[in-house]
């Protein structure tokens, strides 16, 4: 009897030795602050997520630290959305029975829902888009790799924790789970310490998921070097493919959950979020993003908390922006552009001064008709008021130097003549050579008076 329980005792011991081991603990104290290992892990996953985003960002053609920026938003936000869908569809735990309401504030203790955390993070990086005027859709696909390798990194908190597992197995890679208790000896399984003794061994549902979401970021990041997609459509297929494990997870864990017709509700939550990212992915703009799409019409960033620099330069953008789009929209009076950026002068009266000081010149609308062609000649009224009546060298007439007294008939064709010397009539003839071949014709065709 002897000889055959060594065996047996062997085999025990050996099978024991392949099971995986919790750690002993997830809190160190340090003075008066608990370090936590929980705490650490997410943020080392959100260093990695937005130092990888910020490369993948900038090999698309955007402008460095945008991704940073938008962080400094998404990141709160999907924090609080986390622990919102964890304490909502765990509510028994913080408000039954036997439950505190404080707790639903300890986020530290674990206990992030990946749907809520996604959805308000989401906001978050929405409102920093329309700040910092750069596409949704393109940083999405951008940081959708990172983001599914902070969740991994995030899976090593539960394992601190000694949460996230499934039912109890017996294959060799099972997890043990300990007893954990505090410095007076009460269990407490979250922040106490390891007795050594095994309470269960179970299946690593979060190295599962760990292990399925690397692999899922691998093939995104084949895919997007290979079919080169954008507008949202990667960031698409990370939702699904995560959602498509961990529906697959949810159904192998046995710990307390809210469920409905006997299904936890993570897994419904998998299931819709699932079809509503592959109806995306089908349906949303093919192709992808170029890099002037991708770029902000500002110069240097403000912070986000720095809300009269972004005021201010929000404002100078949307001034740039119109300066730029005047530059390039055509001149309808024209047909062409302007170089200036600058159109010709909306008011009716500044363009009829236009038409006449280039009529003048000899340069106006080839639409212009010539002086005496039976219609009233425009004149100054403020010059008429302050020098009386003027003649222009278009008007003289060489063969009457001496002019006529009578004052011009604009009604009949007639050309004014300044009854002045002959002195002013010789200067006016040296000037004749200015005048356009139509003005001299119906000056000198024009009747004169006896």
């Amino acid at each position: 009897m002897t000889v055959l329980a060594v065996p047996e005792t062997t085999s025990t011991a050996t099978e024991l030795l392949a099971y995986l081991p919790s750690p002993p603990q997830g809190v160190w104290d340090i003075g008066p602050f608990p370090l936590r290992a929980y705490a650490v892990c997410i943020i080392v996953g959100i260093i990695v997520a937005i130092w990888w985003g910020e490369k993948r960002w900038q090999a698309r053609g955007g402008e460095a630290g945008t991704v940073l920026d938008v962080a400094v938003f998404a990141v709160p936000f999907g924090l609080i959305g986390g622990r919102l869908y964890h304490v909502a569809t765990d509510w028994q735990k913080y408000f039954g029975a036997d439950g505190n309401p404080v707790d639903a504030l300890k986020i530290y203790q674990g206990g992030l829902g990946i749907w809520g955390a996604v959805f308000l993070g989401g906001i978050g990086a929405w409102i920093a888009c329309r700040i910092y005027k750069i596409p949704l859709p393109a940083l999405g696909d951008a940081i959708a790799p990172p983001i599914l390798l902070a969740q991994a990194i995030g899976r090593l908190g539960n394992y601190f924790n000694q949460e996230l597992y499934g039912r109890e197995t017996d294959l060799p890679w099972g997890l043990e789970i300990y007893l954990r208790f505090d410095e007076s000896g009460r269990l407490d399984m979250m922040n106490g310490v390891s007795s050594g003794e095994v309470h269960s061994v179970v299946h690593p549902t979060f190295l599962y998921e760990l292990l399925w979401n690397v692999a899922v970021v691998l093939a995104l990041v084949y895919i997007d070097r290979r079919f080169r997609i954008g507008h949202g459509r990667l960031f698409a297929l990370y939702v699904a493919g995560y959602c498509f494990g961990r529906f697959f997870v949810e159904l192998m864990r046995d710990d307390e959950a809210t469920q409905i017709a006997g299904i936890r509700i993570n897994s419904f939550t998998s299931a819709l979020v699932f079809l509503a990212a592959i109806a995306y992915f089908l349906f949303a703009t093919k192709g992808r993003e170029t890099p002037e799409q991708l770029r902000s019409e500002w110069g240097p960033r403000p912070w986000p908390w720095q809300i009269g620099a972004l005021r201010t330069a929000g404002e100078a953008s949307e001034t740039g922006s119109g300066a730029e789009a005047s530059a390039a929209a055509p001149d309808f009076e024209t047909g062409n552009e302007s170089e200036s950026g600058e159109s010709g002068p909306a008011d009716p009266l500044e363009k009829a001064a236009v038409t006449k000081e280039d009529g003048e010149s000899g340069t106006g609308d080839s639409l212009a008709k010539p002086k005496g062609a039976g219609e009233p000649e425009k004149t100054d009224d403020s010059a008429d008021s302050a020098a009386g009546p003027q003649v222009s060298s278009a008007e003289a007439d060489p063969a009457d130097p001496g002019g006529s007294a009578e004052p011009p008939k604009s009604a009949t064709g007639e050309d004014a003549v300044d009854p002045k010397s002959s002195a002013n009539a010789e200067s006016d003839a040296a000037h004749t050579e200015s005048v356009s071949p139509a003005d001299t014709d119906s000056a000198a065709t024009a009747p004169k008076k006896p």
